[in-house]
Order: C-alpha cells, then sequence, then structure tokens
C-alpha cells in the first residue's frame, strides 16, 4: 500500500516535473521570440532611417541637378536671344541700306530717264539744225551732197596719186642711198677681215695642250665648259684643227692674259668642269691684279721716281696691259720719263719733277677702259685724287695741246710725248680705232639697269651681256636686246652686222656641313 501510494507519488511527481519543464520550456522560448522580435523591429527601424536618408540625398542631388540645367538652359536661351537680336539689327540695317539704295536707284533712274529725254530732244535739234545747213550749202554751192562727194573724191585722188608718186621717189633715193652704204659696208667689212692677221698681232694669245683630246674636254659637255670660260673672262675661244694649241682672243689685254692663266691652270689640273673654271679664273684673275701691282713698283724703280701714292702705282702696272696705236703704253710712258728728265736736265729744269709729269702723263689710259671719258681728264681726276703738283697736273692736261703750257715741265713732256710716238713703228692708228669701236660698245650695253657686265667678242660682231637675274626678267631681256640694238645703231659706226646676247642665269649655292 504504502508502495503503490509511493509510486502514485513518484509518478505524480514525474508528471509535475514534466509539466513544469514544459512550462518552463515554454516560458523560455517566448523569451527567446520576444527578444528576436526586439531585434527584427529595431533592424527595421533602422533600414526604413537609412532608406529615408538615401531617399533624401538622392532627392538633393536630383533638385542639383535640375537647378543646373535650368541655369544652363537658361544661359544658352540666353546667348540665342542676343544672337537673334544682333541678327535682327543687321537685318533692320540691311534693309535700310537697301531702301536707301533703292532710293538712289530710283532718283538716279529718273535723272537717266529726263538726261534721255533730253539728248532725243537735242539729237532732234542737231538732225533739224543739219539738214537746214546741208540746205543752206547746196544753195552756196549750187552742188548737191552726191555732187560734192564726187568732187572731193576726184580732188583726192589726185592728192594721193601726187603723193605716191613723191613716196615713190623718195623710196628710190633712199634705197640708192641706203644701197651705197651697205656697198661701203660690206667693202669695210672684207678689209676688217682680211687684215684679221695684223689685229691678231696684239689681240690674240696662244695656249699648248698636252694633246688633242684636252681639246674635248676643254668644250664640255654641249659645249659648258667653253661657255663658263668665255663667259667668266668675256674672250673668244678658238678651238680649231690647230694641233696642240687653243687660241684666245679678246681686244682687252688683261682679260686675254687672265683666261690664258686659267687655261694653263685647267689643262695642268685636268679637272674642267664650271665650277673649277670659275675657281680657276677667281685665282688668275688675283694673280695678274698682283703682278700689275708688282709691275708699277718695279717701273717706278727703274724711273727713281719717289713718293707716288700706292694707288697711282697699281694703275702705272695696269699700263702694261694697254696699248696705244698698237704701243704699249707703259713703255711709251717710260720713254717719256726718261726723255723728259734728259731734256730737263739738259735746260736746268727740276728733273725729278720733269720724270714724274712724264711718267704720269697718260695715266688716264688705264682707266678709260672702266669710266668714261678721254684720257686726259681721267689723267687729271685721279692726279687731283691723290693731290699730285701743280705743275704734274698742268702737264697730263697740256700733254696733247688741249689747254697751252704755261710751265716748262709741260713743254718738256708734249715734246718728249711727240718724240716717243713718232719714233718709226711705234703706233698703228687703225688698231686703236678698231679697240676704240669695241670699247665704245661694251659702255653702250654697261649704261643699261641691271647689267653686271658686258663682253665685245667675235672682233666686235658680237656683245655678250651678263645681267643681274634678281633686277632683270626674261621678258625684260627681249626689250633690253631690243633697245641695246637701237643705241647701239644711234651711237656707233660699224661694218657689218653686231649680235646682241644677253645671258640671264640663276644660281643656287648651299653647303652641307
Amino acid at each position: 500500500m504504502d508502495m503503490i501510494m509511493w509510486i502514485i507519488i513518484a509518478v505524480l511527481a514525474l508528471f509535475v516535473g514534466i509539466g513544469a519543464g514544459i512550462v518552463i520550456r515554454k516560458k523560455v522560448a517566448e523569451g527567446k521570440v520576444t527578444s528576436a522580435e526586439q531585434e527584427a523591429r529595431r533592424l527595421v527601424s533602422e533600414a526604413v532611417k537609412k532608406a529615408e536618408q538615401t531617399r533624401k540625398e538622392a532627392l538633393m542631388e536630383a533638385k542639383e541637378e535640375i537647378h543646373k540645367n535650368r541655369v544652363s538652359a537658361e544661359n544658352d536661351i540666353r546667348e540665342r536671344r542676343t544672337e537673334v537680336q544682333r541678327n535682327e539689327k543687321r537685318l533692320i540695317q540691311r534693309e535700310e541700306q537697301l531702301d536707301k539704295r533703292a532710293q538712289l536707284y530710283d532718283t538716279k533712274d529718273e535723272q537717266l530717264s529726263k538726261r534721255a529725254k533730253e539728248l532725243d530732244k537735242q539729237e532732234g535739234e542737231l538732225a533739224d539744225i543739219k539738214k537746214s545747213q546741208l540746205a543752206m550749202l547746196e544753195k552756196i554751192s549750187g552742188l548737191t551732197v552726191e555732187q560734192a562727194k564726187d568732187q572731193l573724191l576726184s580732188e583726192l585722188k589726185e592728192a594721193i596719186k601726187h603723193e605716191a608718186a613723191l613716196t615713190i621717189t623718195q623710196n628710190e633715193q633712199a634705197v640708192k642711198e641706203e644701197s651705197d652704204q651697205k656697198a661701203k659696208e660690206i667693202i669695210a667689212l672684207a678689209i676688217q677681215r682680211y687684215a684679221s692677221d695684223y689685229v691678231s698681232e696684239v689681240t690674240v694669245s696662244v695656249v699648248n695642250i698636252p694633246n688633242d683630246e684636252m681639246k674635248g674636254r676643254i668644250i664640255g659637255r654641249e659645249g659648258r665648259n667653253i661657255r663658263t670660260i668665255e663667259t667668266m673672262t668675256g674672250v673668244d675661244l678658238i678651238i680649231d684643227d690647230t694641233p696642240e694649241a687653243i687660241t684666245i682672243s679678246s681686244f682687252d689685254p688683261i682679260r686675254r692674259e687672265i683666261a690664258r692663266r686659267a687655261l694653263e691652270r685647267l689643262v695642268s689640273d685636268g679637272r674642267i668642269h664650271p665650277t673649277r673654271i670659275e675657281e680657276m679664273v677667281e685665282k688668275s684673275r688675283k694673280e695678274v691684279e698682283d703682278s700689275i701691282k708688282k709691275e708699277g713698283e718695279k717701273v717706278v724703280f727703274e724711273c727713281g721716281v719717289v713718293g707716288l701714292h700706292p694707288e697711282l702705282i697699281k694703275t702705272l702696272g695696269r699700263l702694261k696691259y694697254r696699248t696705244s696705236y698698237g704701243q704699249n703704253v707703259l713703255k711709251h710712258s717710260m720713254e717719256v720719263c726718261f726723255l723728259s728728265g734728259m731734256m730737263a736736265a739738259e735746260l736746268g729744269v727740276d728733273v725729278k719733277l720733269a720724270k714724274r709729269a712724264g711718267l704720269l702723263h697718260d695715266i688716264g689710259k688705264a682707266l678709260d677702259f672702266e669710266i668714261e671719258g678721254s684720257h686726259v681728264e681721267l689723267g687729271i681726276d685721279v692726279a687731283k685724287k691723290y693731290k699730285e703738283q701743280y705743275e704734274v697736273i698742268h702737264a697730263i692736261q697740256a700733254h696733247h695741246g688741249d689747254v697751252e703750257a704755261k710751265t716748262v715741265i709741260a713743254c718738256i713732256v708734249q715734246a718728249a710725248d711727240a718724240i716717243s710716238a713718232a719714233r718709226p713703228g711705234a703706233r698703228r692708228e687703225n688698231l686703236e680705232n678698231y679697240i676704240k669701236r669695241l670699247e665704245k660698245l661694251e659702255s653702250i650695253a654697261n649704261e643699261f639697269q641691271g647689267v653686271e657686265k658686258s663682253f665685245a667678242i667675235q672682233a666686235g660682231r658680237e656683245i655678250r651681256v651678263i645681267v643681274n637675274p634678281e633686277a632683270v626678267s626674261d621678258d625684260d631681256i627681249v626689250l633690253m636686246a631690243h633697245d641695246i640694238v637701237k643705241k647701239i645703231e644711234e651711237n656707233l659706226e660699224y661694218p657689218g652686222q653686231i649680235k646682241v646676247h644677253i645671258v640671264r642665269e640663276n644660281r643656287a649655292i648651299d653647303y652641307a656641313k
């Protein structure tokens, strides 16, 4: 009984324990649910807050973007409105101008209409006047218009017939005179050609070459080398069948000497092309200038004349390459110097002054190739320039009798000059005239603007003119050639015809560094 009671009690206690556990577990579970719900509510609250904040931020950004777009749109509208206003102003101005022009054209149209009406009226009046004048003329002359025309044509035919006969007579006379002149020129040209050996004695130089193959190299491809030599020096190169020899022809001895030296150097060197030719010609020109200076110093030393200006000494040296009537002017000046000194010594006059005047009396002949004027005028100018004494200047001025000799020195120089020139075989007048004509030919060409150099070649039958390509165009050289020809015909007497050859050349030079 007790056992059962205890079992019952134990079972009851077990059920009570189980129930109590269930109750306790249920309460614990309810507590956890409550806590989870609170946490969930907190998270939801925070999420709502963040969402609200994000929404507000997005709304602010959207408002700012809208504001920016609105400002930009307003600026664009404002600019477009300004542009439209400007265009409207321009259109209004254009319209005003067009209105003014239209008014002006209307005014002019009215004026032209009035002018046309006036002209029509004047034309009608003139027609009436013409008719009345014709009627009056017919009444006065007793001739109709047709009869007057016939009479006028008849008189005109008679006048034309007379003029034609007179013109034919004049032309026949002119043709006769021209044919006589042409015949004389032809004869003179023939005589000049026949006398070429006489001229060549003092106008040509001969350069020996090792073989005839060298002639071809001097001529060059298409003649470019020989053209360069002739252009640079102003001489004629005569390459003919003469074996191992080339002839240099020029009336100017200085040019001929420069060409001879340059050609000898080129033949010796073997390198013959335009650039090398220019180098050799320039080098030869410097050598000739040095030799001129040395020759002047040598002459002054031999003559015993001291105290001359260095430029006068150099100018004296140039006389070595100058001839007067076939006589070498430097040798002639030395003869006059010595003769003047001898006569001055016999007369008891200043010997040094007489020799000085005698040596310088023809100094102008060294310059008359370059400067226009007689050798007396040029000699006076150069003597004054370098402060020579009055007696020397007066002797130069009076040695040809252009002025009266006022000093004994001038009379002595006159006599010495005549003695030197009168020496048998000293001078040849024909050669001097020939050279003067060539000098005049070059001086005519040099007068034209843009001409750098000119060379008379082919015995004066050709003038080669080199022009500055920057100052003279291709079209200008045609007109220049015509003008030079016209001036030669007006100012120069010459046999045959003269060819005017103008050369215009452009060059470009650069250096590789």
